[in-house]
């Protein structure tokens, strides 16, 4: 009889262990499903709001799930754990994306306009911190995403798998009971309870930002087929007949740079020494602020907005008016007699967009002649730029004059090394930088500490500055120059919530012409104003008006 007990009781023993041992999964699978769905749920979508904070409330969603899962058994739990599984990995993505891009673009992902960024994010990104290292990191991503989406979905069918009570029937009871006493010990803890649910209403928003970007598209498109553009239609740009028109972008020169008190002490005083050494030259200055389409990047934005007079705020619209007749002032200084060049060192391929702005020539950066090496991402510094601008365009004999277009890029990131200027005679073929152009801290050792970084930005837009004053004193003649930033840096620069307004500086001899651009908001000098932005999109019409005969 003895040894029966004792078999009984090892038997009993035995049960209880393994019950235990069943057990530990089903917790371990549980506080994974909680824990995961409430980080997803209260993740926000800017990076300035993650904090410890924004994780300390119960989304609604979090026991309705569990509810479900406890209830719903066999085929149709399935489809349902699939479903949760996806709709989480969906607004994961989402939000990582928010953040993504509040943090370069200071706006949320939007799915229909950003698919085409993926490339440009991954050239700015590798030019940045490396190929290999860049590489490695978005692949790291995604594997943890993957792995994300197999332990979750693995945990959902943990939690489905809980033991139901002695009588299944009683399971949606149990599955309720359980729900209460988790939001019952979620009480104590004084976490506030999201009466709303958050998913749903994330989910829609981003389906209402999508319809909305398809709406605004049809009207853009509206818009390229007027036959009647706002603009006139042939200006002659009569107050600067003879003459050069220069139109120089400066990469990451906003407002920031200007006024921000971190810059302010380097950048002014700058501006005022240039004001000075061009007024010796009998240059005078008119500046105004602009706003842009675009921050932190996607210059052509910026590009394809001021000369076209449009505004060209996404990939989509930019697209759209490539392929469009829609008039630009390039094309419009041709067809009233100028030559109009497009010098643009950033362009390293083919580059169809040209066809567009209907520059009579192109010089990308092949074309250049530069035979020195490149500052990291940068092909070449921006005096080089300049003197190719001069010696391959500006200099040669019976020309017609020039309308040029030039994109400077030296205060492109990763803003490392900083160029400095040289003797322009000293030039050449641009090989007299490749000592600098190797000098220096690396773009990983600059973005490893962000107030470098800032140092860094900063001093090459003084650069660029210092640069297109000493052109202008040197070359300038009787020409009219207009120096225009493309839009603000990164939030990393400028911080959160920055004016997307960028400078524009009118530079010319001709005090008259000087008058025109005052009576249209431009104030004397190189500071602009304090008060009043004009959209981007406005400066085409009041440039042909200002140019052109009355």
């Amino acid at each position: 009889m003895d040894d029966k007990v004792q078999t009984s009781r090892r038997g009993i023993e035995g049960t209880g262990q393994r019950a235990h041992r069943a057990l530990l999964p089903t917790i371990l699978a549980w506080i994974t499903v909680l824990t995961l769905t409430t980080v997803i749920l209260n993740l926000p979508d800017h990076p300035d709001a993650v904090r410890f904070a924004a994780f300390l409330r119960l989304p609604v969603e979090v026991p309705v799930i569990a509810l479900f899962l406890m209830v719903f058994q066999g085929r149709i739990g399935t489809v349902f754990r699939w479903i949760v599984t996806l709709l989480l990995g969906l607004i994961l993505f989402l939000k990582l994306a928010d953040i993504g891009t509040q943090s370069a673009f200071q706006r949320p992902f939007n799915p229909y306009l950003d698919g085409k960024m993926l490339l440009d994010g991954w050239n700015l990104l590798s030019g940045a911190i490396g190929t290999g290292i860049a590489a490695a990191g978005i692949i790291a991503i995604l594997l943890s995403f993957l792995v994300f989406l197999a332990l979750y979905a693995r945990s959902l069918r943990g939690v489905a798998a809980t033991p139901p009570p002695a009588r299944d029937g009683m399971r949606p009871i149990s599955a309720a009971v359980s729900v209460a006493a988790l939001i019952a010990l979620a009480l104590p803890l004084r976490l506030p309870f999201a009466i709303e649910a958050g998913a749903l209403p994330y989910l829609q928003a981003r389906t209402t930002l999508i319809a909305t970007s398809i709406a605004d598209m049809a009207a853009f498109e509206r818009t390229l087929s007027d036959p009647a553009p706002t603009s006139p239609a042939a200006p002659d740009f009569a107050q600067v007949a003879g003459r050069d028109v220069i139109l120089i972008f400066v990469e990451s020169y906003g407002r920031s740079a200007v006024e921000d008190p971190r810059y302010a002490p380097l950048i002014s005083p700058r501006l005022t020494e240039l004001e000075e050494k061009l007024a010796a030259k009998g240059f005078g200055s008119a500046s105004r602020w602009i706003t842009s389409p675009t921050v932190a990047g996607l210059s052509w934005l910026a590009h394809g907005t001021f000369l076209s007079g449009l505004w060209v705020d996404n990939q989509a619209r930019y697209d759209r008016l490539m392929m469009s007749d829609w008039p630009t002032l390039n094309r419009q200084f041709s067809e009233a007699g100028w030559q109009s060049v497009g010098v643009m060192p950033a362009i390293t391929m083919d580059w169809p967009e040209a066809a567009y702005y209907g520059y009579d020539r192109v010089l990308a950066a092949k074309d250049l002649g530069y035979r020195g090496k490149p500052y990291n991402w940068v092909t070449m510094p921006d005096q080089y730029t300049l003197s190719a601008l001069q010696s391959m365009v500006r200099e040669k004999p019976g020309r017609k004059p020039v309308m040029a277009e030039v994109a400077l890029i030296s205060s492109h990131a990763p803003w490392t090394p900083v160029a400095s200027l040289v003797d322009w005679a000293a030039v050449g073929d641009g090989r007299i930088f490749d000592t600098e152009a190797q000098s220096g801290p690396t773009p990983q050792e600059v973005w490893a500490d962000p107030e470098r970084v800032r140092q860094h930005y900063i001093r090459t837009i003084d650069y660029s500055l210092q640069t297109i004053g000493s052109y202008i004193e040197t070359y300038g003649d009787d020409d009219l120059f207009i120096v225009i930033g493309d839009h603000q840096p990164a939030s990393i620069v400028t911080g959160p919530d920055a004016s997307r307004a960028v400078p524009m500086h009118v530079i010319t001899r001709d005090a008259a012409l000087l008058d025109r651009f005052r009576s249209r908001g431009f104030a004397d000098g190189l500071h602009p104003p304090a008060a009043g932005e004009v959209p981007m999109s406005a400066v085409k019409a009041l440039l042909t008006e200002a140019l052109s005969q009355p």
